[in-house]
């Protein structure tokens, strides 16, 4: 307001609606106990809030009450929280302390103080790193923010390989994991045993959640913990058979292991652990060995069409991440059923070709004249807090390849937007016809 006589400053009406009614508690009908602490407010204000307006509505006894006692039932609610709560009922921006974020957005959803729980969603976005992903995430579910869900479980699954941290690995449950492993959108940094190793350092955490080393020393210390597990028990149970493994098998259960064992050295190491029961391994080895049948027999030359449900859930992922500009090109290891696939990122391009006879190869080369292999190419760029500031995909596609044909897969100098380094580039391939597709 404007000064008048004497320079005397007369308050807004919000300041004084605030200071007079909220914090002084003048004309107060009706006191708030709770959490030890006690409030004078006023039922017109607090008819703002679902919770409060049905309780006024009069059909409880409430109604008449000067004096309410609240039950407080979730632990997440405290007393600095809840008189946040009620001050928002009395202006128009309360000012949130991001470390209290939890505490304010469980009050309000007690209270159901829609504006406030959108405030803190909106606080929340902003604040996503590896401090707070797992609590926003375990919150974002109790309070029912979807939207939130979703952008904690993007963050997970771009960051749990590409920047792997012992305080999150801690903090991720059993049913969040499942979720992350069984999405083909996980940025994998090599092949899938990668994905496997990180399941074997999240699973040691669990069982060992006093360890506290850092990330670099972490596989090593998980092997040597399930190394002493199989001296002491033998070989007669793999480790996820056994009492203290059980509870973990759905997660391992999404683990893509026709993947792991089409390379040697993958293959070892699984057999080597012990932790994955041989079962589930046979009927593995016999698909595989049945699709390279069919491959050879020339019955199978790709995925002629695109089933996006089965390249979710089935398709190799794999990744690789490039430092600095440059000319590079890799070939992801496996058995690829004779399909050499090499990949180029030179010029600013993508370029997959698909080597016949130019290049030696290590393994067998199919010789068909034509190959499909069915794919989708992502990438990312990240800031430190491991938010995504550069993202391109090419979406699912389905390329035929003659013999040592190369083709462009993205141009960068076409885009708006350059990408900077270090780049993750992250692929999804079928390079054979999906069980129950169509052959040939």
């Amino acid at each position: 307001g404007a000064a008048v006589g004497g320079g005397k400053r007369f308050k807004s009406t919000s300041e004084y609606i605030y200071e007079e009614l909220f914090l002084s508690g003048n004309g107060s009908d009706i006191k708030i106990r709770a959490l030890g602490k006690e409030w004078n407010l006023h039922k017109v204000y607090l008819c703002q809030s679902g919770y409060f307006s049905s309780m006024f509505s009069g059909h409880w006894r409430e109604f008449s009450m000067d004096t309410i006692e609240l039950e407080i039932s979730d632990e997440n609610i405290d007393a600095e929280a809840l008189h946040l709560a009620f001050s928002s009922l009395y202006q128009d921006d309360v000012s949130i302390n991001p470390e209290k974020l939890v505490a304010i957005l469980a009050a309000a959803s007690m209270l159901q103080l829609d504006n406030l729980m959108e405030q803190c969603a909106e606080i929340m976005k902003e604040t996503i790193n590896a401090e707070t992903v797992c609590d926003y995430y375990n919150s974002a579910e109790m309070y029912g923010l979807p939207f939130m869900k979703k952008k904690c479980l993007k963050w997970l699954l771009n960051n749990l390989i590409t920047h792997p941290r012992v305080e999150v690995f801690k903090e991720i449950s059993i049913n969040l994991m499942e979720q992350l492993i069984s999405s083909s959108n996980l940025l994998v940094m090599e092949v899938e045993i990668d994905v496997y190793s990180t399941l074997k350092k999240w699973m040691f955490l669990q069982l060992v959640p006093s360890w506290n080393g850092t990330s670099e020393q972490l596989l090593s210390e998980a092997d040597a913990w399930f190394a002493q597990y199989r001296k002491d028990f033998g070989r007669a149970v793999p480790f996820l058979s056994s009492e203290q493994g059980k509870m973990f098998q759905s997660v391992f259960r999404r683990l893509r292991l026709q993947y792991i064992v089409n390379d040697v050295t993958s293959a070892g190491i699984i057999d080597n652990d012990y932790l994955i029961p041989r079962a589930w391994l046979c009927s593995i080895y016999k698909r595989q060995w049945l699709t390279m049948l069919r491959t050879y027999e020339g019955s199978d030359i790709g995925p002629e069409e695109i089933s996006e449900e089965t390249l979710e859930e089935k398709s190799m992922r794999c990744g690789r991440v490039l430092e600095e500009d440059g000319e590079f090109a890799w070939r992801w290891t496996g058995f690829n059923f004779g399909f050499d696939l090499l990949v180029i990122y030179t010029n600013q391009c993508i370029v997959f070709k698909r080597n016949t006879l130019d290049e030696p190869s290590s393994g067998l080369v199919s010789l068909q004249p034509m190959r499909n292999v069915a794919f989708r190419l992502r990438l990312a760029c990240f800031d430190d807090d491991g938010t995504k500031i550069f993202k391109r995909t090419t979406g699912y596609q389905i390329l035929s390849f003659g013999n040592d044909e190369e083709q462009v897969v993205i141009n960068f100098l076409e885009e708006e937007r350059r990408p900077f380094f270090p780049l993750y580039i992250s692929c999804n391939f079928q390079y054979t016809t999906p069980e129950g597709g169509t052959t040939r």
